[in-house]
């Protein structure tokens, strides 16, 4: 008998190919977000409100590069969780140790005096 049917295995896999209307869409977005962090900056915001909105800009602008840029929304759940998932208890490790250092200057401004402000 002989076989018809292509052998699948000797096929090397493609990688998969994304319409330019998707990386336009990604750049207009990009440009979006940096043109809201440049309007912080431009009207002059200051203290707590400018440090998170620009912080939520980085943050957004960086999920979209690495989502569709470096194609890690396309890749397996395990591999997304081998990246995400250390950057997310490093996160949660630095916000840990921002309240302690925010106690202990606390704890040291109560116990020995002197100014309040770091």
């Amino acid at each position: 008998m002989t076989q018809t049917t292509p052998d699948l295995a000797a096929r090397p896999a493609q990688d998969p190919q994304h319409s330019g209307r998707l990386f336009f869409i990604v750049w207009a977005w990009l440009f979006g977000l940096s043109a809201l962090s440049w309007l912080v900056a431009y009207f002059g915001i200051s203290g707590i409100p400018r440090w998170s909105l620009i912080t939520v800009f980085m943050i957004a602008k960086a999920v979209l590069i690495v989502a569709v840029f470096m194609r890690l929304a396309w890749e397996r759940l395990a591999l997304v969780f081998a990246i995400v998932a250390p950057l997310l208890a490093l996160i949660a490790f630095i916000s840990a140790l921002n309240f302690e250092s925010a106690y202990i200057h606390s704890q040291r401004s109560n116990y020995q005096g002197g100014p309040t402000s770091p």
